[in-house]
């Protein structure tokens, strides 16, 4: 026989704060995969219309280096990118049953890694955007 489980109001976002760490990097981990999969169609449909001849290509590209705007997203890109990526390997390790015990440990590793890495990109994004 099942067990019914009060689930609370559907109003009820106070929640949220009841999170244990697992929860936090499955919603970040949906989160930036819808990020990367709309970054993906975007980069697409840019693309496409660029390449109509090398100095269209040229121009779009240099055009869109050329706004600081860009740029401050392009590090918000590799932000998605490395957490996806960091938290991808620690799920990979934990369907192989490797550090089940320290999960949460992983999680908060991959968070510290992927703002280290940010916060070291940022220089090399921005540099002569000023």
């Amino acid at each position: 026989m099942s067990q019914s489980y009060d689930r609370g109001l559907i109003e009820d976002f106070g929640r949220w704060q009841e999170f244990s760490a697992g929860m936090w990097a499955w919603i970040f981990h949906k989160f930036t995969g819808w990020v990367l999969i709309g970054y993906l169609f975007t980069h697409v449909a840019v693309l496409s219309t660029a390449t109509v001849d090398g100095a269209t290509y040229t121009q779009t590209l240099q055009g869109l280096e050329s706004l600081l705007l860009v740029r401050f997203l392009e590090v918000g890109l590799l932000a998605v990118a490395a957490f996806h990526i960091l938290n991808g390997v620690r799920l990979l390790f934990v369907d192989l049953g490797v550090g089940i015990e320290s999960q949460d440990k992983a999680f908060y590793a991959a968070l510290i890694a992927t703002a280290a890495i940010t916060v070291a990109s940022i220089p090399t994004f921005l540099v002569g955007a000023f």
